[in-house]
């Protein structure tokens, strides 16, 4: 047998031993005998010098995998030991000594004049006041609203004095509450960030839970809706909501309850504020729940075919003030927000049947139907479409559709620009979306409102801008016209004078408005009585701080004077509008980690059906 030899052959194992004699024939004698002598002579020479010195032996440790000399490894283990001592060590000192977070950058002018905008809602509230309502000035009022309908148990209690009368317009009133819900869903981090989320849905809460009452939300199909509380009769001389000049606590006229058995606009606005206020109170499940019921009903009773009258045609105590020219927008719009609330897809079918742009004239280029307004809700629907588009590409059948919605908001966004002179623009800077009729500032809070988010959406999904002919604008340019328009409000304008009451140090002081400019002094002034706080040259007794009024004309002039009720009435479509424009364009929060949109919140409801990437930038182009 033969065992490897690893330095190359193999060794050899033999039978058999040698014999001495062959042992003996190999030794030489003499070298022997001569090795004999040497040894002796070495060992005398250790009795004369003594025994050799013993070398020291180095000593080794066994790692297993190496073996190493115990002095190396002692000088390792004292070199770690002493690495540790100076740089480990103060590490972990510094690290377990707390420390400060860092201050959120301070608050924008945006945020400022958020926080006041947001309190005019609260001065506007109808109804049993919650104890932290914080307007002093406020007390309880409309206590007997509704109270002589048989089917709504406690009347109509609640919700939202539309302006500076005390009457309860729902179609403006709805489309209020949905802009505030739409402007939580975009932007939830960023109210959370400056401490504004639990105080605006609990704004959003006070106007649904009223909307709640104007029909049967318990049942699936409905005959009605009640439609306003209050009225106004065009220089009447009988007691009403306008004949009178009286705090809302001294009400003391009728307040007769309107309804309407055909309302596609107003119901339709309905259901998108409630379906719209679903996604907002998604923490809240069953509430939550109650909202898309209740918006499920009323937006069946919108599309009953016949049913099909504008809820204001022939009815004098609302033509005049809201008077809706149209239903196919709300068609297109609660169509969009139900889909979002509950992801059916009958709802996107329909808003994306081509029939339905057809009917609203969303693709025809009129100039008006670009503006975003209570009374025309396209450009906010083909947005929201859009949005659906940008984030989740759903393609077939609904891409062709989608397409032209996507492209009639980009078209949308050229027209804000005055280098395009779609709009007429004030010397100072303030766009005439509204042909230089009273109420400018709202349709320009509005319109920065959907110029913000548009610009949010492209910069989500990493579009730098897009195409006005051959024009290329880009994100910063659509926010920097958004930026513009608030700025005016502000103060950045030929009166340097801030439009929102509160807001800087010079603003309006005598608003049109019955409760801030009656003295909360214990009198209670009857109908005609309160005129007297009416024509007083002072300023309101009582500041609605954070109401924004009418604004200038188109000269940039404003006249501070109570009777001036175009430029000098808050509403709260006002109030709304400017509400989501600032939370759009504010940069606190951003510091602190709150990004642009949440692009999520919105698909909650949405099933699974779509691919989660985006298509490609080139494919948006207009």
């Amino acid at each position: 047998m033969h065992s490897q030899n690893h330095w190359g052959g193999s060794f050899e194992i033999a039978d058999g031993a040698e014999d001495d004699h062959s042992r003996n024939m190999d030794i030489d004698r003499g070298a022997l005998q001569h090795q004999q002598h040497h040894q002796l002579d070495e060992t005398q020479q250790s009795w004369l010098l003594g025994p050799p010195e013993a070398k020291k032996k180095d000593k080794y440790v066994d790692l297993g995998c190496v073996v190493v000399k115990r002095k190396l490894l002692w000088w390792i283990l004292w070199a770690v030991l002493g690495a540790f001592v100076l740089i480990g060590l103060p590490i972990i000192i510094a690290k377990s000594i707390p420390k400060k977070k860092p201050h959120a950058p301070p608050p924008d002018k945006y945020t400022d004049a958020l926080h006041k905008a947001l309190l005019f809602f609260n001065a506007q509230k109808s109804g049993k006041l919650p104890k932290n309502n914080g307007i002093p000035w406020r007390g309880n009022s409309g206590l007997k609203d509704g109270s002589d309908l048989t089917d709504v148990k406690g009347g109509l209690v609640g919700g939202y004095y539309d302006a500076g009368d005390n009457i309860k317009f729902h179609f403006p009133m709805a489309f209020s509450m949905t802009l505030l819900s739409w402007s939580v869903v975009e932007y939830s981090a960023r109210y959370k960030a400056i401490g504004e989320y639990d105080h605006v849905r609990e704004l959003i809460k006070w106007g649904t839970d009223y909307l709640l009452l104007t029909f049967n939300s318990s049942a699936s199909t409905i005959t009605k809706v009640y439609s306003q509380v209050g009225t106004a009769k065009i220089n009447g001389t009988t007691p009403d909501d306008h004949y009178c000049w009286n705090r809302p606590e001294d009400m003391a006229y009728p307040r007769p309850v309107q309804t309407t058995t055909s309302g596609p606009d107003l119901a339709g606005e309905m259901a998108a504020a409630l379906a719209a206020a679903s996604i907002v109170f998604r923490d809240r499940p069953a509430y939550s729940k109650k909202l898309v019921r209740g918006a499920a009903t009323v937006y069946k009773f919108a599309r009953d075919s016949g049913k099909r009258t504008p809820y204001s045609r022939a009815n004098p105590n609302i033509e005049y003030y809201y008077n809706s020219t149209s239903y196919w927008d709300e068609y297109m719009w609660s169509a969009s927000w139900m889909y979002y609330a509950t992801g059916n897809n009958s709802y996107i079918s329909f808003a994306t049947d081509p029939r339905l742009p057809k009917n609203a004239k969303a693709f025809f280029s009129i100039l008006d139907f670009s503006v975003f307004s209570w009374d025309n809700k396209l450009p906010g629907a083909t947005l929201l479409l859009s949005r659906l588009r940008m984030f989740l590409n759903p393609g077939y059948p609904y891409e062709e559709s989608l397409m032209g919605y996507h492209n009639v908001t980009s078209m949308n966004m050229c027209m804000y620009f005055p280098k395009f002179a779609a709009f007429n623009f004030t010397k100072g800077g303030l766009a005439q979306f509204n042909h230089g009729r009273g109420q400018a500032l709202q349709y320009a809070v509005a319109n920065s409102f959907l110029a913000a988010l548009y610009a949010d959406y492209m910069e989500a999904v990493n579009v730098p801008g897009w195409y006005c002919g051959p024009n290329f604008m880009t994100v910063e340019d659509l926010r920097n016209f958004a930026k513009s328009q608030l700025n005016y409000i502000l103060g950045d304008n030929p009166k340097k004078m801030s439009y929102v009451v509160g807001y800087g140090k010079k603003y309006p002081r005598r608003l049109h408005h019955r409760g801030a400019s009656t003295p909360k002094n214990g009198v209670k002034y009857s109908c005609t009585g309160g005129n007297k706080w009416r024509d007083a040259k002072g300023s309101d007794p009582n500041v609605l701080t954070g109401a924004m009024v009418g604004g200038p004309d188109k000269n940039d002039q404003f006249k501070d004077a109570r009777i001036s009720y175009a430029q000098n009435e808050p509403t709260l479509v006002g109030n709304a509008g400017l509400v989501a424009a600032l939370v759009a364009i504010t940069d606190s929060g951003r510091g602190t980690g709150v990004g642009a949109v949440d692009k999520n919140t919105m698909f909650s409801a949405v099933p699974p059906m779509f691919p989660a990437a985006p298509p490609p930038p080139s494919a948006w182009k207009p």
